[in-house]
């Protein structure tokens, strides 16, 4: 449906035309349970005003069929007012009603209604993800996040089933003549926009609980809270994790914000095949069941649950209370509700290292989503739904968060909460911009923002930051912090004041490396000069941006960059730890030291690593280091090094320790491409001969059938018998991934074909499939590089955006090397024929060539880095 993408001036005129009152919603999806029946019946009652009488606009709805129109009692032709994806409304009154009934489809992408049927039980169960813009594909609206009303939700379904919405229930009774079905009535909500509305439906398991509280006016606040799974998963619920931290987020962010919880009742369903890690939906929180760990999780696993259940609850302020008139500014919402989440795993939890994981995980997606070519300013030019969906990216959420950070140094934390405030009670249900947070932080700050939004809002890209050094027998002399900062998308270079710590490192008596000084600085401009180091002795290490309070990468001075490659494991706080393993892999990824030698690193001072988190991220750093950036001919010895190394880790590690399950994942996922430990791998599986303490489970069996199947050692017999033994939806997840990572021609064919040219495969089984085509050995794939940029118009028109960025992004060639005559990444066939297309497509949507162009860049970053260690042989004496 070519309207589909609805463009940001359309939605403005809209928006200038009317204003929604009030929706109440019919669904009817009472044979769900048949897996026959496509869609489900939909009503919508819109009550909206219009500035111009006689004038017209229209409704989105993406469905089978509307089957019937009535705009203030009269009936319109359904053929002559529906066009695609819209429905014509013609001479507006100054008040409206319209009814528009309909078939809604079920879906399988996550998009909609998702239904799903669970391996385990065959039982059928629903929710709906709209975000930004497929509350269409349930029932007609406007859909647009400014067009605010109240909603009333109706729900026909099994009886028997759960059923649950935004408001609270106020009624559940049998519908006369069909005893086999129920009719749910909620309670109109407050003002929301349509994507944060949402239905859940289906046999779920569900604990209650509720919440005390008090507003800051001595009112007393009572919160009913609920929690919701499939019923499969029930036995793996660990509800009284779940409603302990729910009570101390609102009871942290109803002080913080002052400001009472408004949307009633707090429900949380954890549910199946979810395209998100969670949605905030008010008075009914969805998240990705994956957050039930049926399998062991480490501690950073439960701190990064923890993070994004407090980040959904922000929300309910930054987001759902106070929303951004259009996508431009979704900054508003995912930045703060970043920034707050961690926030509150810090103040209200039992954890006191979400700072360190923020900076080691989350601001390294930033810091790669930022130098793409791609890159965007924090606050967006969003011009269509379109491009909406592609900005859900490490700059919305963790770069804006990293500058609210910045932004929290600069005004102060008190000043920051003050006019967070007030921006709450001046917008409350309504919608807002850029200038009304910018007014109200300033207000509270007595400082005028307006110069720091346009150099850390408005711009994009990030800098580089080191120091240059002069000492004279051990003392320091000048010190200078040199900026370097290019807009990937202008060219421009763009100097951003920074408010930083630089942090003096040297040993102790019993050898650790520990902070012995620090100093905070104003960086600005090209070159800041740092006077009050002056005289002091030249430190072991000289840490710029020590304790991570702005958002920039590091290069070490060459002393220090000596010091962390001898001595990172004697480094005792997690933060600086954190910020010198960041420092290496930045190195690494930027071709300006061969990605050896952070793998070199991994193995002398991962060992070490007390953080799960950071141990996770390093190992991930490494593997990709070796898969992507070491060169080939150095790839297999690399590998088996790093594999004998984690091996040995793996059996040394303290039994049951978060470090051994990390080594163990390293070891099932390095096999995937050396057969060195492939009888240890079947030792495991079979219990034959297990590391003390280590719970071969679910989840790390999966990894290890991987590793097998992909080794050639596995096929269907085994693996069918694996799930069977693990009928599940994550184990027909890890089914699908082993089945198609066997490196047989013939399987990578019907992996393809399944992926690219059917439609029976779930968003989930999509990306399962696809992460096994793509484990391969070298030249495997090679073939599928031209079907692949064939391929890409057409999958883009015919199948949803979900479905459709899963194949492109997940497909593309990125598994190429430099080698044979070829030594110049440019030149590289892929790279070629990536340009190629680009310049011979320029009409196609933008969303399509925005990922094309990422992966592009990705690719060229790995062949850069692997050309590094090629010029710096090829000029070796």
């Amino acid at each position: 449906m070519s309207n589909e993408n609805l463009q940001r001036d359309e939605a403005a005129k809209r928006s200038a035309l009317i204003t929604t009152r009030s929706y109440d919603v019919s669904l009817d999806v009472r044979r769900a349970p048949n897996p026959d029946v496509a869609g489900y019946r939909s009503r919508s009652v819109i009550s909206f005003s219009a500035s111009e009488p006689g004038a017209s606009t229209f409704l989105d709805f993406i469905g089978e069929e509307v089957s019937s129109v009535v705009l203030n009692g009269k009936s319109l032709t359904v053929g002559d007012v529906v066009d695609g994806a819209r429905i014509r409304l013609d001479n507006l009154q100054a008040e409206n009603q319209v009814t528009v009934t309909g078939t809604a489809l079920y879906s399988s992408s996550g998009e909609g209604m998702h239904r799903f049927f669970d391996p385990a039980d065959g039982q059928c169960y629903l929710y709906t993800q709209y975000e930004p813009a497929d509350a269409r594909r349930v029932f007609a609206n406007f859909e647009q996040p400014d067009l605010k009303a109240e909603f009333t939700f109706h729900v026909l379904a099994p009886t028997g089933w759960l059923v649950a919405s935004n408001g609270t229930e106020s009624s559940c009774l049998p519908v006369p003549g069909d005893p086999g079905t129920s009719r749910w009535d909620f309670s109109p909500t407050k003002p929301m926009s349509t994507y944060i509305t949402t239905v859940l439906a289906g046999p779920y398991f569900r604990a209650v609980d509720h919440w005390s509280g008090a507003a800051s006016d001595g009112t007393s606040l009572e919160i009913p809270l609920a929690l919701y799974c499939r019923a499969s998963m029930a036995a793996s619920f660990d509800t009284a994790e779940l409603f302990r931290l729910t009570k101390s987020g609102l009871a942290f962010f109803n002080d913080l914000f002052d400001y009472p919880y408004p949307w009633g009742k707090y429900d949380q369903a954890f549910v199946p095949e979810y395209n998100l890690g969670a949605m905030e939906n008010p008075g009914l929180v969805t998240f990705t069941e994956h957050y039930i760990f049926r399998s062991r999780a480490t501690d950073a696993q439960c701190q990064g649950r923890a993070n994004t259940l407090l980040h959904e609850m922000a929300h309910m302020w930054f987001g759902d209370l106070v929303t951004m008139s259009w996508w431009d500014d979704l900054w508003l919402k995912e930045s703060f509700a970043d920034y707050m989440g961690t926030l509150g795993v810090d103040r209200a939890t039992r954890w006191d290292t979400a700072w360190v994981n923020f900076a080691n995980k989350r601001k390294a997606w930033a810091y790669v989503q930022d130098q793409l070519p791609t890159t965007h300013p924090i606050v967006a030019d969003i011009r269509d739904l379109e491009a909406a969906k592609q900005n859900f990216d490490g700059i919305t959420y963790a770069k804006g968060a990293s500058v609210l950070k910045q932004l929290v140094a600069y005004v102060g934390f008190d000043a920051f909460i003050t006019g967070s405030r007030q921006y709450f009670r001046d917008h409350a249900f309504g919608n807002t911009s850029l200038t009304d947070l910018l007014a109200a932080l300033s207000t509270a700050s007595g400082r005028d923002l307006g110069t720091w939004a346009q150099q850390w809002l408005q711009t994009s890209g990030i800098s580089t930051l080191r120091a240059e050094l002069e000492e004279h027998d051990g003392v320091l002399g000048s010190v200078n912090l040199v900026q370097e900062a290019e807009d990937p998308v202008t060219g421009r270079e763009e100097l951003r004041p920074h408010r930083l710590r630089v942090g003096l490192y040297d040993f102790d008596g019993a050898g650790a490396l520990v902070r012995t000084d620090s100093m905070d600085v104003d960086v600005q401009g090209h070159r800041t000069n740092v006077p009050g180091l002056v005289g002091k002795s030249r430190p072991a290490l000289l840490l710029v941006n020590d304790d991570d309070l702005s958002y920039a990468k590091v290069r070490l001075d060459p002393a220090s960059e000596a010091t962390v490659r001898t001595s990172l494991h004697t480094i005792p706080d997690p933060m600086a730890r954190a910020l010198c393993w960041t420092a290496l892999w930045d190195s690494a990824r930027d071709g300006v030291t061969p990605a050896v030698r952070y793998v070199d690193a991994v193995l002398a001072f991962a060992r070490s690593e007390t953080g799960s988190g950071v141990l996770s991220t390093v190992l991930n750093n490494a593997s990709t280091a070796i898969e992507r950036y070491v060169p080939a001919i150095d790839r297999e010895s690399t590998r088996s090094r790093f594999l004998a190394a984690a091996t040995a880790e793996l059996w040394a590690a303290d039994p049951g320790s978060d470090q051994q399950l990390a080594w163990a994942r390293t070891v099932a996922e390095t096999s995937r491409r050396d057969a060195g430990q492939l009888q240890l791998l079947r030792n495991l599986l079979d219990g034959s001969s297990l590391p003390e303490g280590l719970a071969v489970d679910a989840d790390l069996r999966w990894n290890l059938w991987h590793a097998l199947a992909a080794q050639g050692q596995a096929g269907p017999l085994q693996l069918d018998g694996e799930l069977a033994r693990d009928n599940t939806a994550s184990g027909r997840a890890g089914h699908a991934t082993a089945m198609a990572a066997r490196p047989d021609p013939a399987v990578k064919a019907a992996a393809w074909d399944q992926a690219v040219s059917g439609s029976s495969l779930s968003n989930e089984l999509l990306s399962a499939t696809i992460s096994g085509f793509n484990t391969a050995p070298a030249g495997l794939l090679d073939d599928y590089v031209e079907p692949y940029f064939a391929c890409l118009e057409q999958v883009w028109a015919e199948r949803s955006i979900e479905i459709a960025t899963r194949i492109v992004r997940g497909l593309f060639p990125l598994g190429q090397n430099l080698g044979g005559n070829i030594t110049d990444p440019e030149a590289h066939p892929v790279i070629v024929r990536a340009d190629e297309w680009l310049a011979g497509h320029g009409a196609v949507p933008a969303a399509l060539r925005r990922i094309i162009i990422e992966q592009r860049s990705h690719l060229h970053r790995a062949l850069v880095a692997q050309a590094l260690v090629v010029k710096t042989a090829s000029v070796a004496p």
